[in-house]
């Protein structure tokens, strides 16, 4: 099966929990692991929320207010892109967070919960978090008693 959406949201709060709703439910339609789902989530929660409050771009950048969402689930595989105008990071790796940081430790839960993850900047010169897993699937035995 492969399935893929993208979403161009506004930098608002309330845009996060839709891209989330949006992702569970396209998984729960695809039959993947309500475990790895939920991990997904997460890891797409904490990219689209650094989205919103740091992805803005100069005063009067155009798209400066928006930010994309964009999944993909191929054959064995989910992969998920966050991007946005902000200034990007400041290196191949994201920066690294203290355990006592107030910033950064939404950039490692994304690390831990993937199974490869790329902090980078877009073509447009924003900011791209694109990360992905392998996925399991539900047991199609339970799926039968239902």
């Amino acid at each position: 099966m492969s399935i893929w959406w993208s979403l161009h949201l506004r930098r608002e709060a309330a845009s996060v929990p839709l891209a989330r709703r949006l992702f569970l439910g396209t998984m729960e339609t695809a039959g993947v692991d309500p475990d790895v789902s939920y991990e997904l989530s997460v890891a797409l929660t904490e990219a689209c929320a650094n989205a919103v409050e740091h992805g803005g771009g100069a005063v009067g950048a155009r798209g400066s207010e928006a930010y994309r969402v964009t999944a993909f689930l191929d054959g064995e595989t989910c992969r998920i892109e966050v991007a946005d105008a902000g200034p990007g990071f400041p290196g191949v790796q994201a920066p690294a967070a203290r355990p006592d940081a107030e910033h950064g430790r939404g950039l490692r839960l994304i690390e831990e919960l993937s199974d490869h993850v790329h902090f980078g900047r877009s073509g447009r010169g924003g900011a791209v978090v694109s990360f992905g897993r392998i996925l399991k699937w539900k047991d199609t035995r339970s799926l039968l008693l239902a």
